[in-house]
């Protein structure tokens, strides 16, 4: 075999190619000589290369090195050349190498499945659904519960990776190899353990590439919709494990890679519309915010409404004042642990991406992390039925008592926030702020406590930069949603008139946004209260997989996308 490899392309939401294979092309000499070379062969005239119909025909030989042969040449042929993968297509050849996967010489699905991997890279989607249409998704899925071949499982994962991108395919490969993905590759890597052994030390998680694929396409998957999150919430085993997995990063402080990234995005995913989307939800819910789910409409929050981040008002208080006894409160305690879809909305969970916005550096995992953190402040659900069942917002109210009044939380918003005159020092895209900004407008809306700790971590400095400086669109409006939200606390104007701020910071005129120029970063729809959206991923130019964000859970049309 002529080892002659050609580097992984790196980048994007995409599995890199595998490595293009030749195959063998001479003998050994049994006399000990030395094989002739490549390029004498090729001069030799009696020596051609096989066209592709002959390549495609050798796949069906009798022989299996003739088969592992002709498909590690069509994995060779395929590397970044999108007319051979149409040609392998109109040949039947996808159909060949899929009946391959199930061969039991491992030399032969090994690299039917490397061919299989490159034919799915790229934004030909006809190419993937080539695939499914031969049952590619299920046969990828037995021949990763049978094998422990490591190379094998990450061209398998790779190559789910490749067909999670292509919308159509997100509910095939979740019907088929969710719980698979979940059980032969997201716990064992994880160092979850359901059972854990008490005398033992947890284990840290391992960031091999198997895990990156599989947490990749779990990632695409994810954004695919309502039933989507609703299955990946209760899929056994997938949260704890992911959770666990970020747990591991934090405490090497190793948040910055793809890994890490995919699993936050996951968890963004999960957390959007959890107060609707989880069991018994409409228990929960306040009855005018049923009703209105009901017609479609969004109901407005009222000043003595029960949010997850605000508190209740308490009788006689005045203009959204809380009530102070707040954080010795007696709430009740988990009988047993969460699990699953549980630890979504426990206090663990929002300590966990507390943690990321302080270590990573990640522009994606930053975003994802203050996304999941907005996700988890949207919603109008109540503290507890009259029965005294405790939904998701209980769970929240924990967590605000058990970090300082939420004061560290928004110290570390406020902290990744750019000032007028640069971006912070991690120098955050427009989206990450976005989401900074929309988190921290959730937090302090109908909590006149959350808005003072804004003020006391100079956060109005950097808001009234950002709406009245050189930024975007999309961050001044965030800005200044924040800083009307403020102004709207009469008790706190006192200390911000002596801090040298008047109404006309607060109140930012809509005109002075202008109503024309395309911002950058493409056409992006404004994000609501109700949460930040689950990504979807899109195939750009050069193979290169890049995210959008999703708005209101519909596709962004491939003609408004900006190249």
């Amino acid at each position: 075999m002529i080892d002659e490899r050609i580097p992984y392309i790196h980048g994007g939401y995409a599995a890199p190619l595998a490595q293009p294979e030749r195959g063998s092309m001479a003998s050994i000499d049994r006399l000990g000589k030395r094989s002739p070379s490549i390029d004498s062969i090729r001069k030799d005239p009696r020596w051609r290369d096989p066209d592709l119909p002959e390549v495609i025909a050798m796949l069906s030989h009798p022989i299996d090195p003739v088969k592992s042969n002709a498909a590690a040449y069509l994995q060779h042929l395929c590397y970044e050349n999108d007319k051979i993968k149409k040609d392998v297509r109109h040949l039947k050849g996808i159909a060949i190498l899929v009946g391959l996967l199930d061969h039991p010489k491992a030399e032969v699905h090994r690299r039917a499945c490397g061919a299989l991997r490159n034919i799915s890279y790229g934004r030909d989607h006809e190419n993937k659904v080539a695939i499914k249409g031969c049952d590619g998704i299920p046969a990828l899925i037995r021949l990763l519960r049978k094998t422990s071949d490591m190379e094998v499982r990450e061209l398998i994962t790779g190559t789910l990776w490749n067909l999670s991108s292509y919308e159509p395919l997100k509910m095939v490969i979740i019907n088929h190899g969710l719980q698979t993905l979940t059980n032969e590759v997201i716990v064992p890597h994880s160092g979850w353990e359901s059972e854990p052994n008490e005398d033992s030390k947890p284990r840290d998680a391992e960031w091999t590439t198997v895990f990156k694929n599989t947490s990749g396409c779990l990632r695409n998957v994810s954004s695919d919709g309502a039933e989507a999150r609703r299955r990946l919430r209760e899929c056994d085993g997938l949260v704890d494990a992911l959770l666990h997995a970020l747990q591991s990063a934090i405490g090497k402080k190793d948040t910055d890679n793809k890994s890490v990234e995919n699993c936050v995005c996951i968890m963004r995913n999960l957390s959007y519309h959890v107060h609707k989307e989880v069991p018994g939800a409409d228990k929960y819910q306040e009855p005018e915010a049923s009703q209105a789910a009901s017609t479609g409409a969004l109901p407005r929050r009222k000043k003595d409404d029960a949010s997850c981040f605000g508190s209740k008002k308490a009788k006689g208080k005045k203009n959204g004042g809380m009530d102070r006894n707040f954080d010795t409160l007696d709430l009740p305690k988990r009988s047993e642990s969460a699990k699953g879809f549980e630890l979504l909305y426990q206090p663990e969970v929002v300590r966990l991406y507390l943690s990321i916005l302080t270590e990573s550096q990640n522009f994606n995992t930053l975003e994802a992390a203050a996304g999941a953190l907005q996700n988890l402040s949207a919603g109008t659900w109540m503290v507890s039925t009259p029965g005294g069942s405790r939904g998701p917002c209980s769970a929240l109210l924990e967590t605000r008592a058990g970090i300082e009044s939420w004061s560290y939380a928004m110290a570390e918003l406020v902290r990744n926030l750019p000032s007028r005159q640069q971006r912070t020092a991690k120098n955050l895209e427009e989206d990450t702020v976005v989401a900074v900004l929309n988190t921290i407008h959730e937090i302090i809306t109908d909590s006149a406590e959350n808005a003072r700790s804004l003020v006391q971590t100079q956060g109005i400095q950097k808001l009234v930069g950002i709406s009245k400086s050189r930024w975007s669109m999309r961050e001044m409006k965030a800005a200044s949603h924040v800083l009307q939200m403020v102004w709207s606390y009469k008790e706190l104007r006192g200390a911000l008139q002596k801090d040298g701020w008047n109404k006309s910071h607060f109140q930012v005129r809509p005109g002075r946004w202008g109503a024309s120029g395309a911002e950058r970063g493409g056409p992006h729809q404004n994000q609501s209260s109700t949460g930040f959206n689950p990504r979807i991923d899109w195939p750009l130019k050069g193979g290169v997989f890049l995210s959008f964000t999703k708005p209101r859970l519909d596709l962004i049309p491939l003609s408004e996308v900006m190249f």
